[in-house]
């Protein structure tokens, strides 16, 4: 079985600097990554994700950090008929990550492994 090891909102934002702002600001999150179109930040072993907001705004996301991924797909691959899902593939920030709609939501699910 696989070790869950973070799980992390990722929040859509209508402006991304004034949404990281508040974290950083306020709550004394780090930034780990900061783009115009993307950023992550930290406060002890929590982070958040702040992405840009769609036109629906009702839309939710979380990533959950896991240990051994492709473990993970080869476990849960053939109870996914039906179910939005891209398969494991690695991106170009480090992380290696399966997406998938979790059905009967308008919630997207990001696993993902940090690529060492």
């Amino acid at each position: 079985m696989y070790k869950a090891l973070y799980l992390s909102p990722m929040i859509p934002s209508f402006h991304i600097r004034e949404t990281a702002s508040f974290f950083q600001d306020i709550l004394n999150f780090s930034p780990v990554m900061d783009t115009e179109t993307y950023a992550i930040y930290q406060k002890d072993h929590l982070t958040i994700h702040i992405l840009p907001a769609g036109q629906d705004i009702g839309q939710m996301e979380f990533y959950l950090e896991v240990d051994n991924i492709d473990m993970l797909w080869a476990t849960i691959k053939d109870k996914l008929n039906g179910v939005k899902v891209k398969e494991p593939f690695n991106q170009d920030y480090g992380m290696r990550e399966i997406h998938i709609g979790i059905p009967q939501t308008k919630t997207l699910l990001f696993l993902g492994q940090e690529l060492k």
